[in-house]
């Protein structure tokens, strides 16, 4: 079976370094808050060309703690989309703040803007643009209708680490960026991890307060907290790993190419990518009609075709009827339609062929 995605395949092609790196670790004997997580976030900020880069437990937290930075809460309301993970939700409900959903646009499948103006009324604090598969979002225009309103832009990079839009790294676009290490990230831990980045020195000193109970002397809290740390044995993973993600993200491209060359005659529809934007092609997701049947017939083959996500956040059981929206018509079709297909930077040219082979043989 060819995997949709293969976390395994990416410490095998790592393994050596990887193992050198835990070896660090466990022989310093600091385990948490160490040398690994501050150079860690040191090159990472490097990497996302921005200031500072914080890191904390989980994608959620990183999302959690960057809106409690921004002093989101009760009574404010955030505006995202439905086609997410429901991480990006749950990260705004854990501040007290209100979710408002708006539809996202038909190609892309990043929020549209002209639906996140229309959300906009008095408590709108902060809106979360989604760079969706590697997509990054239309940042100018999500940046100018929410500076014209006094509010704050959150990225939602945790699919699009190293992706640029018009030049510029993804998390850098906005007020914060927020990422997540998940072990199928362009840049994925081996276990839990999350990371937020931001050129505010003020914002960049709150969230390393907010991460660990408040402390800058330890056992002393200056503002309410919580326990959010990356710890030792993921950062000097990530490390290793952030040396090739440009390398990495190259190769899905090359793979996006390939698809796209061997798709265009067939009955369905590939991935647009914005102009002057560079995708990270976390996934590569395409759209037809009777996408159940063929992910059935894909999987008799073989391959493992998965979709993100079947369930729009504002119909599954725990928000259905209870999310604020206006119509979410595009999202709907969407989730109906789409199935993405292997990607990681291991997969071999032969392996490429074999799905490419699947596809044709599963829309015949």
């Amino acid at each position: 079976m060819i995997l949709c995605g293969n976390p395994k395949a990416q410490f095998e092609s790592h393994k050596e370094e990887i193992q050198d790196a835990i070896q660090r670790v466990l022989t310093k004997g600091r385990y948490i808050n160490g040398d690994e997580v501050t150079a860690f976030e040191r090159e990472f900020a490097a990497y996302c060309e921005i200031g500072f880069a914080v890191g904390v437990a989980n994608g959620t937290d990183a999302l959690h703690l960057a809106l409690r930075a921004l002093d989101i809460g009760p009574g404010d309301e955030v505006i995202t989309v439905p086609h997410t993970a429901v991480a990006t939700v749950a990260a705004i409900e854990l501040t007290g703040a209100t979710p408002v959903l708006v539809d996202i646009e038909r190609h892309s499948y990043t929020m549209d803007p002209a639906q996140f103006e229309r959300a906009i009324t008095e408590k709108t604090k902060a809106v979360i643009p989604v760079h969706i598969y590697g997509q990054p979002s239309d940042m100018d225009r999500i940046n100018a209708i929410a500076c014209n309103n006094g509010i704050s832009v959150i990225e939602d990079c945790a699919q699009a680490h190293g992706a640029r839009y018009k030049g510029k790294r993804v998390g850098s676009l906005g007020r914060i960026g927020c990422f997540s290490f998940y072990p199928t990230k362009n840049l994925g831990a081996i276990g839990d991890g999350g990371g937020v980045v931001t050129n505010d020195p003020v914002l960049a000193e709150k969230l390393v307060l907010l991460r660990e109970y408040g402390w800058k002397e330890r056992y002393v809290s200056l503002i309410p907290g919580l326990n959010s740390r990356l710890d030792e044995l993921q950062a000097a993973i990530l490390r290793v790993k952030l040396r090739t993600l440009d390398a990495d993200n190259k190769r899905r491209g090359e793979i996006a190419c390939k698809y796209h060359g061997a798709f265009k005659e067939l009955s369905l529809e590939t991935p647009t990518v914005r102009e002057e934007v560079v995708s990270a092609f976390h996934l590569y997701v395409i759209r037809l009609k009777n996408r159940d049947t063929v992910q059935k017939k894909l999987s008799d083959l073989g391959i493992g075709a998965l979709i993100h996500y079947p369930v729009p956040i504002h119909l599954q059981p725990a928000y259905h009827g209870r999310i604020k929206h206006n119509g979410l018509p595009e999202t709907e079709h969407a989730a109906m339609e789409i199935l993405s297909l292997p990607m990681y930077p291991e997969l071999s040219d032969q392996e490429v062929e074999q799905v490419i082979e699947a596809v044709k043989a599963a829309l015949r």
